[in-house]
């Protein structure tokens, strides 16, 4: 089933916008009016249409060049005999445009990935007439895909005379789902933002041993099916690192800030002088990661290590199995690899570096790689190490009895100064950033700082860029959560110099990259999540259940908003969803119910209301679901969620328990496939990991895993917690 249609369309009724420009700016997916947050209709202002069309190169700043940038766009598709690519479903009837000279005869065929043929297409009945592109006259014929396609990337041909030509056809399963091997059961796992959550033998940042470690823990003594990680993605190689996971270089690669050291099989040959280095280097981090996370510390660290270890070399079936992974990673290694290089060399954000080395395939970036092979090669070997703790970590999950294992975050972009927007810059849209109109936890509105994909590029490139995204994530994962999954329907675009607010919704084939990301997850014999969360349109979230692709539930959102408006019951959850109390984007659920969220985004001048108003509304809010869990005998009657400041700190802590411990029967009453513990709320935390709309102004990223007086805790600290140990109970028998 094909999604529905894009919500931009032409509507005279919206102020101050030529109708021509409305047109234009539909034609390019361009939203010229939305709903926000309010339900309040908005109508998108034409400098902002016309600074996001320039973007993707379409000049509207007259009727005249309006005009014939809406003819061209008219007749774009009857340019080429064959479309980019195609997308279907198994088993959907779907027809394809195929334009060649009018009257002349075309034959289409289809070869399976396998390189097996089926029937050539057969013509539908559906004549169109002809147009004149270019002073020639072209005509349109419509084939019809065989029902009985089954799923993969294959090549559609058209010929016609003595010319062939060539698209992808990409068909999607018609159901995702989850694997079988969880039949029909519902799991719950572990959600945990890796680099806070560190050990005695962590080098002051939370590693992949950690992240196995703690699988070991929350499979074999509760039997959770999972481990949620924050991205992996890899950051700048050189100090200063991007503190968020959600602004990496590049979502391609991993970030080696994860590796333990000592578990690189090269380690073992180091001579003892070495080694002696190394635990040297070691204690240096673990000093510098005291009250923050300090990864700057931990990865000069880190990379001083990871040089002593390669210049050990490697024995020959280790040379072979590396070269082998250069092999398999092609270009796209030696693309990151090179940039990795050059930014050791000219800092991080190739905008600054000489201009010859700013085009990723100039002469000058060649023969750069070419004289300093030795450390592109450094590159590519750590992202080979980094490949092999992924494998064993997810492999260790799946041993110590994980039905899913390690479930990975895909973050929505990428910074603007890094590899990917180095390696793609013709791909995204120039003076552009990505980020969100305002909602009732921003009411500002957000800007990520993130240039987006333009859709007419990746539309040229048959999404290839994304297929092999999704690919190298799911490779060692049992599932991926997709951050802000509208981003693969319409992303809000910013223009450069504008505030959040004055931005506008871009469409993008969601058929293309829904059906590639259930594609790459069914090879991988993974599940899909989609973080459905904000401003989202309804028809999205019916989308993504039809094709067994999970949403995500959060309680403090829950509400039954086409009836009475309040809480919705938890048996009337969704089945297909990822639930859980909270979200790295709020506080832990202590530091929730005492309204430090609220607080905190008035002292960053994030609200639009009084102090007093939000802090009224969230009481309101947090009453209503604590009047539900009091009437199911959840909580008793009697229970203070929010003792007087007068309570002693004791009598505090065990209300404050009981009504996390509560909220949490309540989650492991729904009928969600997959409920989630964060491991903040496991061991009472009360700080935020992040506070969006903001930068520096609060440790977004930084804060270590700690107890509920704030002091960090360590992994070993978890294991000993009856607090953790309870609340993992509490989820194992709903």
């Amino acid at each position: 089933m094909r999604g529905a249609p894009p919500d931009v369309r032409l509507d005279e009724s919206v102020p101050d916008v030529d109708p021509l420009l409305t047109e234009l700016a539909a034609a390019f997916g361009v939203a010229t009016e939305y709903w926000d947050w309010r339900g309040e209709h908005v109508a998108v202002a034409a400098e902002t249409l016309t600074a996001v069309l320039a973007a993707l190169e379409v000049d509207a700043s007259s009727e005249q060049s309006r005009a014939a940038a809406l003819d061209r766009r008219r007749s774009d598709a009857w340019q080429s005999v064959l479309p980019p690519y195609v997308v279907a479903c198994e088993g959907e009837r779907r027809t394809v445009e195929v334009h060649v000279d009018h009257g002349a005869s075309v034959e289409v065929w289809i070869v399976l990935e396998d390189g097996s043929l089926p029937p050539h297409l057969e013509q539908a009945d559906d004549w169109q007439k002809p147009r004149e592109i270019d002073g020639r006259l072209v005509g349109e014929a419509r084939f019809v895909l065989p029902l009985d396609l089954p799923s993969g990337y294959h090549s559609l041909y058209a010929a016609s005379g003595e010319q062939e030509h060539r698209c992808d056809l990409i068909v999607a399963p018609a159901w995702l789902g989850v694997p079988a091997r969880l039949g029909n059961r519902r799991v719950w796992g572990l959600a945990a933002q890796l680099y806070s959550v560190r050990s005695a033998h962590s080098w002051g940042v939370g590693d992949l041993t950690d992240l196995t470690e703690l699988a070991r823990w929350a499979a074999a003594g509760h039997d959770a099916a999972f481990v949620l990680v924050n991205p992996l993605h890899a950051a700048e190689p050189m100090p200063p690192m991007e503190p968020s996971p959600y602004l990496p270089t590049t979502r391609r690669f991993a970030n080696p800030l994860y590796l333990r050291i000592e578990r690189i099989p090269e380690y073992a040959a180091l001579d003892e002088k070495a080694k002696q280095e190394i635990d040297r280097l070691a204690g240096t981090a673990r000093a510098a990661g005291g009250e923050a996370i300090d990864r700057d510390s931990s990865w000069t660290a880190k990379r001083a290590a990871l040089a002593l270890i390669h210049g050990v070399g490697l024995e020959p079936d280790r040379e072979l199995a590396f070269r082998a992974f250069c092999r398999r990673e092609g270009a796209s290694l030696d693309d990151f690899a090179t940039w990795s290089a050059l930014s050791e060399v000219h800092g991080a954000d190739w905008h600054r570096w000489p201009e010859p080395l700013q085009r990723q395939h100039s002469p000058e970036v060649t023969a750069f790689a070419v004289g300093h092979a030795a450390r592109v090669d450094f590159h590519r070997w750590v992202q080979w190490v980094l490949d092999e703790q992924l494998a064993d970590a997810q492999a260790a999950a799946l041993r110590e009895g994980m039905s899913i294992g390690i479930l990975h975050d895909l973050a929505v972009g990428v910074s603007p100064t890094g590899a990917d927007s180095w390696a793609w810059q013709d791909e995204l849209a120039r003076h552009i950033t990505v980020g969100a109109p305002p909602d009732p936890y921003n009411q500002t509105g957000q800007d990520w700082n993130q240039p987006p994909w333009r859709p007419d590029r990746l539309a040229r490139l048959a999404y290839a860029p994304f297929r092999d995204l999704i690919r190298n994530v799911l490779r060692h994962s049992g599932g991926l959560r997709v951050d802000h999954v509208i981003g693969l329907f319409r992303l809000w675009w910013i223009p450069e110099g504008a505030a959040p607010t004055e931005g506008t919704y871009v469409r993008y084939d969601h058929d293309a990259a829904i059906g590639i990301l259930m594609l790459e997850a069914q090879r991988a014999g993974a599940l899909a999540i989609g973080e459905d969360l904000g401003t989202v349109e309804p028809w999205v979230r019916d989308y993504l259940r039809e094709r067994g692709i999970l949403g995500t539930s959060i309680l403090w959102f829950e509400f039954d908003w086409d009836g009475d408006g309040r809480p919705l019951a938890p048996e009337r959850w969704r089945e297909y969803s990822l639930a859980s109390v909270t979200t790295h984007d709020l506080p832990p659920t202590a530091g929730y119910l005492a309204g430090d969220h609220v607080r905190l985004r008035h002292r960053l001048g994030l609200l639009t209301r009084s102090l007093e108003d939000e802090l009224a509304a969230d009481r309101a809010q947090q009453a209503a679901w604590l009047d539900l869990v009091r009437s199911r005998g959840l909580l008793p009657a009697d229970a203070d969620a929010a003792p007087d400041a007068d309570a002693d700190a004791e009598s505090a802590g065990i209300a404050e328990a009981a009504t996390v411990a509560a909220l949490h029967r309540a989650l492991a009453a729904t009928p969600s496939r997959l409920r989630v513990l964060s491991l903040t709320d496991a061991v009472g935390e009360r700080r935020a990991q992040n506070q969006p709309g903001t930068i520096d102004e609060y440790p977004n990223w930084r804060i270590p895993l700690g107890g509920p007086d704030g002091q960090p805790i360590y992994l070993e600290d978890v294991y000993a917690s009856a607090r953790a140990a309870a609340l993992a109970e509490i989820m194992r028998a709903g």
